[in-house]
C-alpha cells in the first residue's frame, strides 16, 4: 500500500476524530486541522497526527493546511459562513490538486429550505461542483449522538422522557463512528464514488416513542416520548444558551422530520466498508453510563 496523507478538517469533531484514527490505523498519514490546542488535540497527536491550528474562515490557513495532502474531509459546524469557508477551501483544494473532498452536508439540505443552515449546505455542495475539485456529499439523517447532546440528554435522565417537536416522523439515527468509516473508506478509495451524493442512515428506522423504547430496554428504565410545541422547544433550547443561527436550524429541520425529510435506512455504509452500522441499542449500550440517572 502507498502511503498518501490525508487533510481532516473538524477533526476534534464527532466524525472528524474517528475519521483520522481509521486512517491512521490504514496506515496513512494524516494532517488534523483543530481550531485550539486542547486534550482533544494532543489525544490526536499521541495517535499520531500532525495537529495544525487553524479556521475554515482563514484563507491562508486553508492554503497551507491542504498543501501536501491527497485528499481531504470538510466538516463545518452549524454556525454562520460555511458558504465563505466552502469557496476557501475550494480555492485551497484546487491549488493542492487534491484527489477528493468529502464533505459533510445533511439530508435535509435543498435550495428551498427554511433553515439557513440547510440551504447555506445546498449551496455549498454546489460551490464544490462547480469548483471542478473531484467531491462526494455525504448527508446524514440525525447522529446517534443527538441523544447524548446535553438539551436532549438532560430530560432523558432527569424526566425519563424525550421531549422533541418531532410528531410521528422517523428516521434511523447513524453514529458518528460509522459515518467515519465510510468517509475514510471513500477517502482512501475514491474513484466509484467522485461526483454522488450519499444519504447516511442507521439499519432500523424508528419513530421516537420507538427510540424511547431501545434506550429503556438498554437501561432498565421506561422512557417515554413527550413530543413539545416548536415554541416550547424554542424556549427549552435557549435555556442552553444555543445561539439563534443554529436555534432557527432546529427549529426548521424539526418541522422536515414531522413532513419525513429524515427518514431512510443504511443502503451504503454497510456495502462499502464491509460492516453495518450501529443500533440505537448498540449506541445507547456503548454509552449507557451517560444515560443512567
Amino acid at each position: 500500500m502507498q502511503q498518501r496523507k490525508f487533510l481532516i478538517t473538524g477533526a476534534t469533531g464527532k466524525t472528524g476524530v474517528h475519521t483520522v484514527n481509521y486512517l491512521l490505523e490504514a496506515g496513512h498519514a494524516v494532517r488534523a486541522m483543530v481550531r485550539k490546542e486542547d486534550e482533544r488535540s494532543a489525544a490526536l497527536r499521541a495517535a499520531g497526527a500532525e495537529v495544525v491550528v487553524g479556521n475554515l474562515l482563514n484563507h491562508d490557513d486553508l492554503i497551507r493546511a491542504a498543501s501536501g495532502t491527497s485528499a481531504a474531509y470538510l466538516c463545518y459546524p452549524v454556525s454562520p459562513g460555511f458558504i465563505q469557508g466552502t469557496a476557501y477551501f475550494a480555492d485551497a483544494a484546487r491549488r493542492a490538486g487534491l484527489e477528493v473532498v468529502v464533505e459533510m452536508s445533511q439530508i435535509s439540505a435543498r435550495e428551498d429550505s427554511k433553515s439557513n443552515a440547510a440551504r447555506d449546505h445546498w449551496i455549498a455542495e454546489r460551490i464544490l461542483d462547480w469548483s471542478g475539485v473531484p467531491t462526494v456529499h455525504i448527508r446524514p439523517t440525525f447522529f446517534s449522538e443527538w441523544l447524548i447532546f446535553p438539551w436532549v440528554l438532560d430530560t432523558i435522565v432527569k424526566e425519563g422522557k424525550i421531549t422533541l417537536p418531532y410528531g410521528t416522523g422517523r428516521h434511523a439515527p447513524i453514529a458518528a463512528e460509522d459515518q467515519a468509516r465510510f468517509i475514510a473508506k471513500v477517502l482512501m478509495q475514491p474513484a466509484s464514488h467522485i461526483g454522488k451524493t450519499y444519504e447516511l442512515c442507521g439499519p432500523v428506522e424508528l419513530d421516537h416513542q420507538g427510540i424511547a423504547d431501545a434506550i429503556g430496554k438498554v437501561i432498565d428504565r421506561k422512557i417515554v416520548y413527550s413530543p413539545v410545541t416548536l415554541e416550547e422547544y424554542r424556549e427549552h433550547l435557549r435555556k442552553y444558551r444555543i445561539p439563534e443561527f443554529t436555534i432557527q436550524h432546529f427549529i426548521e429541520v424539526a418541522i422536515d422530520y414531522q413532513n419525513g425529510v429524515f427518514q431512510g435506512t443504511d443502503s451504503i455504509i454497510e456495502k462499502v466498508t464491509g460492516k453495518a452500522p450501529q443500533t440505537v441499542e448498540e449506541f445507547v449500550r456503548a454509552n449507557r453510563q451517560l444515560f443512567q440517572a
